[in-house]
Order: C-alpha cells, then sequence, then structure tokens
C-alpha cells in the first residue's frame, strides 16, 4: 500500500462527505477518491446493460472492466465513465439507491478494492466513502467519521434537488435516507460503522467551513498536513 498520507472521510449519505472532501483535497492540493462515485458508476453501467442489480456475479462481471476517470471543475468534481459524462446520472438519487444495492455485493466491494487503493499517490489523498478507514486505507494516519442528524441529511438533499428544478418530496427523502442508513449498517460486507480510531464529527450545526478547518486542524497537529487555508 502506498506510504503517501491519506485523510480518510466515512460517514452516511447526505452528512456533507463530498463538499468536506473536496474542499480538503482542493486547500492541501491532494488527490481525490470519490468512492461513492465508483460504486454509483457500476450501478448505472449495470442498469443500461439490462443487468439486475442483485444479480451478484453479472455485477462483479460489470465492475471488473468499469472505466471510470474523475475531473475537476469549477463546480466541483465530473464522473466520466467510458468517456461519456455521466455526472447527472451518478449523482441522482437514483443512482444513489443503486449504488447502496450494488455495494451488497462482496465479489464488487473486492474488485473495487484494488482499484480504489491506486488513487493513494503523492502528494496525498482525501478518500470519501463509508469504508476508507476501517477496510480500504485501515493504516491511514487520520479518519473522520462525519454524521448529522437524518432531518438534516434530507433538507440538505431537497434544496439541493430543488436547486437543480426537480421534483422531490421531502418526507419521501427522509424515508429514502432512513432506508439507505438501515442497509449500510446492516450489510454483511464491510458495514457503514466508524473505525476504531476515527474521530467523530457531528455537522447537524456546523457550517462547511467549521468543518473543513477542524479537520485541517486535526491534519495538522498529527503532522500531515499545514492547517493554513491556501
Amino acid at each position: 500500500m502506498s506510504v503517501s498520507p491519506v485523510i480518510c472521510i466515512d460517514g452516511p449519505s447526505g452528512a456533507g462527505k463530498g463538499t468536506l472532501s473536496r474542499q480538503l483535497a482542493q486547500g492541501l492540493n491532494w488527490h481525490l477518491l470519490d468512492s461513492g462515485a465508483l460504486y454509483r458508476a457500476v450501478g448505472v453501467a449495470c442498469q443500461r446493460a439490462g443487468v439486475a442489480l442483485e444479480a451478484a456475479n453479472e455485477v462483479a462481471a460489470i465492475a471488473s472492466v468499469l472505466d471510470v476517470d474523475f475531473r475537476a471543475t469549477d463546480e466541483g468534481i465530473t464522473v466520466w465513465m467510458a468517456k461519456e459524462d455521466v455526472t447527472a446520472d451518478i449523482r441522482s438519487e437514483a443512482g444513489g439507491l443503486c449504488a447502496s444495492r450494488v455495494a451488497l455485493h462482496p465479489e464488487v466491494r473486492e474488485l473495487l478494492l484494488t482499484k480504489q487503493r491506486e488513487w493513494a499517490c503523492a502528494p496525498g489523498l482525501v478518500a470519501d466513502g463509508r469504508d476508507m478507514g476501517t477496510v480500504v486505507f485501515p493504516a491511514a494516519p487520520l479518519k473522520i467519521f462525519l454524521t448529522a442528524s437524518a432531518e438534516a441529511r434530507a433538507e440538505r438533499r431537497f434544496h439541493q434537488l430543488q436547486g437543480t428544478g426537480g421534483n422531490v418530496s421531502l418526507p419521501r427523502l427522509l424515508a429514502d435516507i432512513k432506508d439507505r442508513d438501515a442497509r449500510d449498517v446492516s450489510r454483511k460486507a464491510s458495514p457503514l460503522m466508524p473505525a476504531p480510531d476515527a474521530v467523530l464529527i457531528d455537522s447537524t450545526s456546523l457550517t462547511v467551513e467549521e468543518v473543513v478547518q477542524r479537520v485541517r486542524g486535526l491534519a495538522s497537529i498529527r503532522g500531515i498536513a499545514s492547517d493554513t487555508t491556501d
């Protein structure tokens, strides 16, 4: 495994992991791994190929040839699959539900494990996911478990989708988040849980800037990055 420093950002859907990870990676000028996008890409690729998400062997076959690339833009990170921009499909609610379902298969998680570890290279990596600190990078010098109340996460997602003109229901989003939490926590393969040495941060009442500065401070204390904003 790479000796380059890794900051793991784990936690449930909607806690703010993506925003935190992007801002950390940009501020530190480190690489960024959006592991959730890999699973979303597998789900989208399966749907396009007509593969049932419950068919473990067929889903694993799709994952084994998955061609995914992340590209930084002024608006954030775009996701490309086989030279096609699939960011909208990947980031949709349907894409998230697909990711949670394909992630239940141990075969798929094992195939994507090596692919994720390849992102860890100099000068460093910010890894965003659900098992970054427990499975993918267990030796990472800094592990964050970012959480927030289900209600706060549903409201954030509601406002985000409203901004794109989508027809969304807050009660449905809240129910979906609670259902996904239950699946992620109870799955046999890499269940959602903080690593024993993870720092727990509840972002319910914190701004993005406050969370970023807290993590930058922890990274500085541990000697892996400066807490000075670039």
